[in-house]
């Protein structure tokens, strides 16, 4: 994903002169293209999170359009103050972008993990809060926050992540789309951890179980539109996030069956439980660990099947 969001900030950069990208000490070979689109639009702010924030509002309120890009702890909770008063009250359009969100840098371990960005960001008046499935939902979204008149964090992957999407499908901000169609389940899932939910349906799949897998896009805005059709055609969900399940998806889609009326849906959220993680290990290591790998949602589906 990361890649994918090098090459688009190269064309968005060579299209637009006014477009800006703040890069928080990495991925400097990774935007050498972009560099050469638009080298005096590129600033490497080193390790100066917070102020590389407060940069990324100045430029906006100047007319630019900044996106700040850094590994998503440091470009979240290290610098939540300037995002708070700096972007989000001023509704200063900077795109922020977290790589390596949820579990990518498991082995690093909590100080790398970014498990409760969504939760504390979501809270944040006039903040768009998405996290794309795929480089095809990623791209989507990342042209649309570019020019909206408020901000909008992006929580993205490292690398590797399977296409999910298709040429149907309706990407952008607050769009969720069906990845899986099935009968007895739904699961709703942001980002790439996604990918283990719908390997998991395909392996209950010959057991009889028909679970439908869709991706959101993101915590902020939902798509009410598609969840109120959804609440029509099933009564038992499933979030999946790889995030702290206290306050991410699983938590905004209960606020919004809390306000639904009529809406009668039994919800299991699955995701990191709230305690930090101790054991080190590579992300599909802490993925199988807490059960949010394919073997694991399996599980969870053939469990909530007979139940």
């Amino acid at each position: 994903m990361r890649d994918a969001f090098a090459r688009e900030m190269t064309c968005l950069g060579a299209e637009h002169s006014d477009i800006a990208l703040l890069s928080g000490d990495i991925g400097n070979r990774m935007f050498d293209h972009f560099k050469q689109v638009a080298p005096e639009r590129f600033f490497n702010c080193g390790i100066a999170e917070a102020n590389m924030m407060s940069v990324a509002a100045g430029m906006a309120l100047s007319g630019l359009r900044p996106v700040v890009y850094t590994i998503t702890p440091f470009v979240t909770t290290r610098c939540l103050e300037q995002i708070r008063v700096g972007v989000a009250y001023h509704q200063a359009p900077v795109v922020i972008v977290g790589t390596g969100s949820g579990l990518s840098y498991s082995e690093l371990g909590p100080t790398h993990h970014s498990l409760e960005d969504m939760a504390i960001l979501r809270t944040l008046p006039g903040l768009n809060v998405v996290a794309p499935a795929d480089s095809a939902e990623l791209v989507a979204q990342l042209r649309q926050a570019i020019y909206a008149s408020h901000p909008t964090y992006m929580r993205i992957g490292k690398k590797g992540e399977p296409p999910l999407h298709t040429t149907s499908s309706r990407l952008g901000i607050g769009k969720a789309n069906m990845l899986k169609e099935g009968n007895d389940l739904l699961l709703l899932g942001v980002g790439p951890i996604i990918a283990e939910a719908v390997k998991a349906a395909e392996m209950v799949a010959g057991e009889g179980i028909s679970v439908a897998v869709a991706s959101l896009g993101g915590v902020k805005p939902l798509d009410t539109g598609f969840l109120e059709v959804m609440a029509q055609r099933f009564t038992r969900w499933m979030s999946l996030e790889e995030h702290g399940i206290t306050g991410g998806l699983g938590s905004a889609l209960l606020e919004w069956l809390a306000e639904h009326e009529g809406a009668s849906i039994r919800v299991k959220r699955l995701g990191v439980p709230d305690v930090f993680l101790h054991e080190l290990g590579n992300q599909s290591y802490t993925r199988r660990l807490l059960e949010i790998d394919a073997d694991g949602l399996a599980r969870s589906f053939r469990k909530e099947f007979t139940t």
